[in-house]
């Protein structure tokens, strides 16, 4: 048994028909006949035919060619303005990566349907549809890389950017490159507190009697053969306290501190005195410093000469022949000291004592050494020559 399929008219035909009364002079029952349809159809097409020429619009298909074009028009409005509200909601980021866009058509599919979205964004379904399975499934391997690059960069309070992350993660045996920790970092939301370029005034007037021996060599062949100081000021409590600094040019690797809340020749003394003793008061090292008092008097002259050192110091005013100590203190202030300081000088002085030996020296990676930690590049020196030493 057949079923019986309902008839369709399209709107011309619908026309005709209607016309066959209205204009022709046809009666109902004639041009039922002749049309071959039934009665209650032809007068619901007449009654919409004499509608449309008055200029009321009904909810039906319209059949004069008027009324077509002017539902083609509101359609044509409707499509427009619903692209528009998609535009201003895209807060104009069209000009993005696929995945970008494939984000933002996932926002608005609340408001807007998906075939709409694609149409104004120029994607194709298809694709958007695979990019939701996609991103519906669980990698076990992309939630370790994110938890891991979340901890590292709280280990560095926010201060590592894409490279300084991509080396420790590549340290830790997850391969990848800067620009992949880029994209990551957009994606999880982190972002580096690292400032910007700061311009230095550049002067060229040596110290009288101590000469610049250094001369911005900064790469150094091996350990113990050129340290650097300086001082710098932490905010602790309600003053100003100083802390001074050695390092060991090879690796950059920060030897001796001392924080005290005078900048004087102690404060600077107890610096060097303990990188003397930390690295088994090795002899004919160069320290390199700025021309400060502290550094040029009597007393630490004295105490160089003691520890058997030769003196280098900068030109007056020009912080690139001392650039190392400056970079490192530019780290330590952005990566670790709180914008209002710290509570008191014993709080300040065990914090920056956490961030040398378990920050600095041991994590964090460092570009002059290829992206090995100081300690890292170090031990990988002293493993070489001691290897080269037994076979020899």
């Amino acid at each position: 048994m057949h079923k019986k399929t309902k008839r369709t008219f399209s709107p011309e035909f619908k026309l005709e028909c209607a016309l066959l009364v209205v204009d022709k002079g046809y009666s109902y029952r004639q041009a039922c006949e002749a049309m071959n349809i039934g009665s209650s159809t032809l007068e619901s097409w007449v009654r919409q035919l004499r509608n449309e020429r008055q200029g009321a619009t009904s909810s039906a298909a319209p059949i004069t060619p008027e009324q077509q074009r002017i539902r083609e028009l509101e359609k044509q409005v409707r499509r427009l303005e619903e692209q528009n509200t998609i535009f201003k909601k895209g807060y104009s980021t069209l000009n993005v990566r696929l995945a970008e866009q494939f984000t933002i058509v996932a926002r608005l599919s609340d408001s807007h349907t998906v075939v709409s979205l694609c149409r104004a964004f120029g994607l194709h379904r298809s694709s958007y549809r695979y990019w939701c399975q996609r991103r519906d499934t669980i990698s076990p391997q992309q939630i370790t890389l994110h938890s891991e690059m979340r901890r590292l960069w709280k280990l560095s309070r926010g201060s590592a950017g894409a490279r300084t992350l991509a080396e420790m993660l590549t340290h830790n045996g997850i391969p990848i490159s800067r620009y992949r920790a880029g994209r990551l970092m957009k994606h999880l939301n982190l972002s580096s507190c690292q400032p910007g370029k700061h311009q230095y005034k550049n002067a060229r007037q040596p110290h009288t009697f101590l000469p610049n021996l250094l001369e911005r060599q900064f790469a150094v062949p091996e350990p113990d053969r050129v340290w650097c100081g300086d001082i710098t000021y932490i905010w602790a409590g309600n003053r100003w306290c100083y802390l001074a600094i050695v390092m060991d040019l090879f690796a950059r690797r920060v030897i001796g501190w001392s924080l005290s809340a005078n900048a004087d020749t102690a404060l600077i003394s107890g610096a060097l005195r303990m990188a003397y003793e930390t690295r088994g008061q090795p002899q004919n090292v160069m320290f390199h410093s700025d021309q400060g008092s502290q550094y040029t008097g009597l007393k630490y002259q004295q105490l160089i000469w003691r520890y058997r050192m030769k003196q280098s110091v900068s030109r007056r005013g020009n912080c690139w022949d001392n650039s190392p100590m400056e970079r490192f203190f530019r780290s330590l202030k952005t990566e670790w000291v709180p914008a209002n300081g710290y509570g008191d000088q014993g709080e300040a002085a065990e914090k920056i004592r956490c961030y040398i030996q378990r920050y600095y020296n041991s994590v964090r990676p460092h570009h002059y050494n290829g992206g090995l930690t100081p300690e890292e590049s170090e031990n990988r020196y002293r493993s070489y020559h001691k290897t080269v030493a037994r076979i020899t």
